[in-house]
């Protein structure tokens, strides 16, 4: 295990360059009911340098994810009785994985078959970089021996609860008590990096092991993982390798927290608080 105290940075941009080189990506994000989610993500990422973001969701909630956000673009899917994306998304959601650069699922999305089915034919996707989040978590957990027939490049960004359900749902053996070791194995066994959050989130790729020091209890609020899956896809986008996208996303959106708190007190601390205060933690480092 190596442990890395070295916080990851983007190259300096370029004077010519344009939206295309900083990254497109898309958020496959939200339900009736969590769209909120899906916007919040997609704005996150805009916010964390990303050139292009495209938010696909259920047709029936668009507006409201479009209304929230003008900068990113949305791609209508088909859904279900329950407002949740359907099978019949799939042909959409792989014709807006071939035009991106990276590629988060689940914020918001809920748990189904269908849900299952569209994961596992993204899990099949070559060299795909895949953030999966939320229920985009407990939708994989649910799926057997998903690591074996896994070709897309993953970044999976659990909650202590997740991580339970990702363990047991792959092992028969106890859940080692520490998160550090809970982090490691994890991704050792699933050739994964793995972000386990939490106070001192830990990201590893099952050799380097980067603990986190920013962040602070007031972004223990609804929305806040929402904004971090937004922050680590846009990194993807701008050219980071995978572990380095996930510390510098983790060690970013922990310090935008620090920034907002700063101003508004750690009680009344909301999610787009944290997403107003990334450009002040881009520019402090």
């Amino acid at each position: 295990m190596q442990i890395v105290d070295t916080i990851p940075r983007l190259k300096p941009r370029a004077v010519d360059g344009h939206k295309g080189d900083y990254g497109k990506v898309c958020i496959i994000a939200g339900s009736v009911g969590m769209s909120g989610a899906a916007a919040l993500a997609g704005r996150a990422a805009l916010r964390a340098g990303a050139g292009l973001v495209r938010v696909a969701t259920p047709k029936s909630i668009l507006p409201i994810v479009a209304s929230i956000e003008p900068s990113f673009t949305t791609i209508a899917l088909p859904e279900d009785g329950a407002g949740r994306i359907s099978a019949k998304a799939i042909h959409a959601v792989l014709e807006a994985v071939g035009q991106n650069d990276a590629v988060a699922f689940g914020p918001g999305i809920g748990i189904s078959g269908a849900l299952r089915s569209i994961l596992e034919t993204l899990l099949d996707q070559q060299n795909l970089r895949l953030v999966i989040d939320a229920d985009g978590l407990n939708n994989l957990a649910g799926i057997k021996n998903w690591p074996v027939r896994l070709k897309a490049k993953l970044i999976l960004t659990p909650h202590p609860g997740e991580m339970k359900r990702l363990w047991s749902g792959l092992l028969r053996e106890e859940l080692p008590a520490e998160k550090p070791e809970q982090a490691l194995q994890l991704a050792q066994r699933t050739n994964t990096i793995v972000v386990l959050k939490g106070a001192g989130t830990v990201v590893t790729d099952g050799e380097k092991v980067y603990i986190n020091k920013t962040g602070n209890p007031g972004m223990a609020t609804a929305g806040s993982g929402d904004v971090l899956t937004g922050v680590i896809t846009a990194l993807l986008g701008q050219g980071l390798n995978d572990f380095d996208a996930a510390a510098l996303g983790v060690y970013l959106h922990g310090l935008a927290g620090d920034i907002a708190a700063e101003k508004l007190g750690q009680i009344s601390l909301m999610t787009t608080d944290i997403i107003q205060s990334l450009s002040d933690a881009f520019m402090k480092i």
